[in-house]
């Protein structure tokens, strides 16, 4: 890459906020603008014989998908977030492949230890919170369980400790030293050893199903209380590795994510730890000035002063004893459109920017968060989907969740690829500072290669960066018949090489959103059905009725499953039970056996195949 492509530790800085754009910055980029429109060749134009492209990013559902990014979700818990409304299942449909569960609204969820074990020694889950997982496990997602460490129980401060653990409803958040808060964290032999229980139990009852286990989350801020100590978590850590291996040797351990890439705090921890080469996988977050809007890439540039993730994770490669292929999760990053400065449009692009950033460096990200429960601490803040606030807008999808199906279709599955050169015409002087361009070159399984470029600098409200153009050169990638793909909205145009090359494009444009180019045949994936949702039952004296909602994915019929166990909580098989035309949304099961527990799910399907499986609804008859 030539020089437009800077060391951006070297020169990153913020825009002032004014709430007019009429600065110098804005002046140069119109001034270079109206130079660029006065020479735009035809460079966006259909190829020669007007081979077919999709106007539209085609999307890719989870099971499609062999390796690829994350979400955060808490797990289904009314009335906030019931798993009969259309939320849960478009993670399927947009493509995530991972997905990291066990906080609710930073508080606890279903599989945290205080749910877990209410009475002492009695371990338990309600038999819903196997349908969750299996729901998830049966739509092709990868799971990671951050194991919560304060039960009251047992971690309370105080002098006479509760006979029983009753779940707070995800109403409090850090810091709470309320005397059984559940951020008191395991400290003595004896309360260590009860959480070995706990963390012994989660690993066989998921076995099969869930094999990535995090000690819980941001332990390096004030969910430890009374205030973060690494010899202490080191201690903890130890522990966990070895109970976590011991009962399954094929799960995998991961360093709860650490909420500031500090390396003394990891230092310590590990140096207190020694368990190095049982960690399979290193987490940390990223919210690059918090609160505010700072672009994505000041992660590793001034966000977080003389730290950063990249020096972070230096450390922790050469740590004495680290696996050699050890992974790397940000599995916590966003960037707010409530924050100062943002909104939108702003966090479409930061969030997207991001996620090819980190994919550059081989970190694998995880979005906070689906759709925010807002009886808890973030209100609506904080989804890729809006929660439920009793307004038109409840669990309606937010742009950046169009622009994540987009990234997730493109780029999972992808690595990168440094024999991809690219080579960008000069920009001015400012840009280098300001706006240095970024672009990378990556792989797919199949071998097609994808070039990601932006300018990674400041965003602005409204959607307002003019489009500038420029020329840039592809060696090495393979692309015949050219595309340009706006990875936000999901828009492809054909594209067509300098007259007389076979690698250069000219007049292509450029913003700070991420542009892609691709060959036309990079778009190989069949487009299945989107999965249906809403799936309620109502009993009648006779038989029982489901209802239900089909979507998009031009589904041309719909599969009605069944499943019938003997117990509660028992899994069995399911069985198809009928076969429906597309547009039918309720079924009448007269068959189903009296003094039995009965569940069901539907799915649709077309010539391509079948969408993922819709929530689960259970009667006992």
């Amino acid at each position: 890459m030539n020089s437009l492509l800077r060391d951006p530790g070297k020169s990153w800085s913020v825009l002032p906020r004014r709430p007019n754009h009429y600065s110098l910055f804005y002046f140069t980029i119109y001034l270079f603008l109206a130079v660029a429109i006065l020479v735009i060749p035809s460079s966006v134009s259909a190829n020669e014989g007007k081979r077919s492209v999709p106007l539209r990013v085609p999307p890719k559902r989870s099971s499609q998908i062999h390796d690829g990014f994350g979400i955060n979700s808490d797990l289904p818990r009314d009335p906030y977030l019931p798993w009969n409304r259309r939320w849960w299942t478009r993670m399927f449909d947009a493509g995530f492949k991972w997905i990291r569960i066990g906080q609710y609204e930073n508080s606890s969820d279903w599989t945290s230890w205080d749910w877990v074990e209410q009475k002492r020694g009695v371990y338990s889950l309600p038999p819903q919170v196997d349908d969750y997982v299996d729901s998830l496990v049966d739509n092709s997602l990868l799971i990671q369980v951050q194991l919560l460490y304060g039960n009251p129980m047992y971690t309370s401060p105080a002098g006479k400790l509760p006979d029983v653990s009753v779940p707070e409803p995800g109403s409090f958040h850090n810091p709470d030293r309320s005397l059984y808060s559940i951020f008191w964290p395991p400290k003595t032999p004896e309360q260590i050893a009860a959480f070995n229980g706990y963390v012994k139990w989660m690993v066989q009852h998921f076995q099969g199903r869930i094999s990535y286990w995090a000690l819980w989350n941001e332990q390096d801020i004030d969910y430890w209380n009374p205030v973060a100590n690494p010899e202490e978590y080191g201690r903890l850590l130890k522990s966990f590795v070895q109970v976590v291996h011991e009962t399954n040797p094929q799960a995998k351990v991961i360093y709860g994510g650490q909420a500031d890439p500090t390396r003394e705090y990891t230092q310590r921890a590990l140096d207190t730890c020694r368990c190095a080469s049982g960690i399979d996988v290193y987490a940390y977050h990223t919210y690059p000035g918090y609160g505010q809007n700072l672009n994505p890439e000041t992660m590793d540039s001034g966000a977080y002063l003389s730290e950063s993730p990249k020096a972070l994770r230096g450390l922790v490669k050469n740590f004495p004893g680290i696996r050699p292929d050890i992974s790397f999760f940000d599995d916590e990053f966003n960037s707010i459109p409530s924050w100062k400065g943002s909104d939108e449009s702003v966090q479409a692009k930061y969030v997207t920017r991001g996620i090819v950033y980190n994919l550059a460096v081989g970190v694998k990200t995880f979005t906070w968060i689906l759709a925010a429960a807002p009886d808890g601490n973030e209100y609506d803040d904080f989804g890729m989907i809006h929660g439920l606030t009793h307004h038109e807008s409840d669990f309606a999808p937010r742009p950046v969740f169009g622009a994540l199906q987009n990234v997730n279709a493109l780029f999972s599955d992808t690595k990168f690829d440094p024999s991809v050169q690219i080579t960008a015409a000069e920009l001015p002087e400012y840009f280098h500072s300001q706006y240095p361009f970024l672009a990378y070159g990556f792989r797919s399984l199949t071998g097609k290669a994808i070039v990601a470029y932006w300018l990674a600098g400041h965003s602005y409200p409204g959607n307002v960066f003019p489009t500038l153009y420029f020329e840039l050169s592809l060696k090495n990638a393979g692309i015949e018949h050219p595309v340009l793909i706006d990875v936000v909205s999901g828009e492809i145009k054909p594209l067509a090489w300098k007259k007389g090359t076979a690698d250069t494009l000219e007049a292509l444009p450029l913003r700070d959103s991420i542009l892609a180019v691709a060959d036309d045949s990079y778009f190989d994936w069949p487009v299945l059905p989107e999965t249906p949702s809403s799936l309620n039952i109502l009993p009648t004296d006779s038989s029982l009725r489901l209802t239900w909602a089909v979507h998009e994915g031009n589904p041309t019929g719909i599969i009605v499953e069944r499943e019938i166990v003997e117990h509660l909580g028992n899994r069995g098989n399911w069985e198809r039970i009928a076969k429906l035309p597309a547009a039918a949304t309720e079924y009448t099961d007269s068959s189903a056996p009296r003094g039995k527990h009965v569940g069901y799910r539907v799915r649709a399907f077309n010539d391509a195949g079948e969408s993922g499986s819709s929530n689960i609804v259970r009667i006992s008859r």
